[in-house]
């Protein structure tokens, strides 16, 4: 019978890391899956573990796109959370790949951590969800600081019916509650060994980290105006200069990516150079790849469905 887990890591191309002379006794580890339907604060809640940024945010839903892996390093453990896109009714081939992605995450892992909104409340794909993954998750209900008490009472209420492992009411944003939900994960876990060299925080290649950086700051500049179909590639790397191509679907879509007078793009650019090292020559190209998102093939060429690189 195949083992779901050394499948996992044969993919990610992992193995236990050599280096483990100065392992302590009874070094744990492991790997937790975060998952959930869109905007419910996935990547917020890896970023407020770690410590530091590791995967874009927004408050646009299905920002995610890839399973993206962050380390938690302690000297008698190491936490391998894996986020991941939020699972949702898919309208287009992409919207199915990031369901197959989030979904392909969860085999082999240790604990799965199912997020919910605690403003917007524990719905019917919730519930759903919930089903699908059956006893031993973790419910996190999320966004605690913006519900009033008596409603996150009535969503943990309502949860209570599905038989979790686990409930935490949470805030990812503030921390409130994360570090009691990082050390019952940690209970869950076995004695293991690192899965990544120590220090290392992240599986995400820089070429990667800058195309989501110019996502997110795309996001985050132009607001609703900004379509949600629009991919970032990084195209060439010759240290300090980058050239990231943004890819949207239509003409029509350019002139709002671009900005008047190229003003978008300019601030876009100085935002994301304050988060690269200095000297870094950040160049911003966007070109219309037609209806990409129900192009398998270019969907292929933007990395959905395959390993981020």
């Amino acid at each position: 019978m195949s083992d779901p887990l050394a499948e996992m890591m044969a993919e990610a191309g992992l193995s236990p890391d050599s280096d483990d002379q100065d392992l302590p006794a009874g070094h744990r580890s492991g790997f937790v899956a975060l998952v959930g339907r869109p905007n419910v604060g996935k990547s917020t809640l890896l970023n407020q573990i770690l410590g530091e940024k590791v995967s874009i945010t927004s408050a646009r839903p299905q920002t995610t796109r890839h399973a993206i892996r962050g380390i938690l390093q302690r000297p008698d453990a190491q936490v391998v959370f894996v986020d991941t896109p939020g699972i949702h009714k898919p309208r287009t081939p992409m919207g199915e790949r990031l369901n197959d992605t989030a979904r392909s995450a969860l085999s082999g892992v240790d604990v799965v951590c199912l997020l919910v909104d605690a403003a917007a409340g524990f719905g019917t794909g919730d519930r759903l969800l919930a089903e699908q993954l059956g006893e031993g998750a973790v419910l996190v209900l999320n966004k605690c600081d913006r519900a009033r008490p008596a409603r996150v009472a009535e969503q943990l209420a309502a949860a209570s019916e599905i038989g979790f492992a686990e409930f935490f009411p949470i805030s990812a944003r503030t921390g409130e509650g994360v570090d009691e939900l990082v050390e019952y994960l940690l209970s869950r876990l076995g004695e293991g060994p690192r899965w990544y060299p120590a220090g290392t925080t992240s599986d995400v290649t820089e070429r990667f980290r800058v195309a989501e950086l110019v996502r997110e700051q795309l996001l985050a500049v132009t607001h609703d105006e900004l379509p949600h179909s629009i991919a970032t590639t990084v195209t060439e790397w010759e240290w300090p200069r980058i050239r990231v191509e943004i890819s949207v679907e239509r003409d029509s879509q350019k002139p709002i990516v671009i900005g008047k007078g190229g003003a978008v793009l300019k601030e876009v650019g100085t935002r994301v150079r304050r988060q690269l090292p200095e000297g870094a020559y950040l160049e911003l190209h966007v070109s219309v790849d037609r209806d990409w998102q129900r192009n398998p093939r270019a969907l292929d060429r933007h990395g959905y469905g395959t390993t981020q690189e």
